[in-house]
């Protein structure tokens, strides 16, 4: 994944693309200090694949609400460009499971985890995000979790 950012920078850089450029140097910006904070924690090759997943999740959360906010204030352009740099972080993602697999997959993590009430609802949450970064929205998934266990 870390080499498909190197080759995306170079094509956005060739193509002119600011907004991908811009992007994809922010994310290799948030990467590099996670890297270093990782290896600061005995991990000596970096943060891993899943972590770089979450990574962009979180991003693309944090500019789906500062777009929100934006259009709200009617600043279209400002959240014009939000939705540019998350379509070019989606670029990296894998595929979004559909709800129908989301809720399998949870079906799946509370039976194999055991858990039985909402108090278990850490360790079904743990799993989703150990096996599924990047895939589910862990937001809604939380709220399905919620859901099975209280019923």
């Amino acid at each position: 994944m870390r080499s498909e950012f190197q080759i995306k920078l170079k094509e956005s850089l060739k193509a002119k693309e600011e907004v991908a450029t811009a992007t994809i140097r922010l994310i290799l910006a948030a990467l590099k200090d996670r890297d270093i904070s990782a290896r600061g924690n005995g991990k000596v090759d970096g943060v891993d694949e899943n972590e770089i997943l979450s990574m962009l999740g979180s991003m693309i959360k944090q500019r789906k609400e500062s777009g929100q906010t934006y259009a709200d204030a009617g600043r279209d352009d400002l959240a014009n460009r939000e939705q540019a740099e998350i379509e070019v972080i989606q670029g990296f993602m894998p595929a979004q499971l559909g709800d129908d697999e989301v809720a399998k997959v949870i079906e799946e993590l509370v039976s194999e985890t055991g858990a039985a009430d909402i108090k278990d609802m850490g360790k079904v949450m743990g799993a989703l995000k150990e096996r599924y970064a990047g895939q589910i929205d862990m937001g809604k998934a939380g709220g399905l979790v919620k859901q099975k266990l209280a019923g």
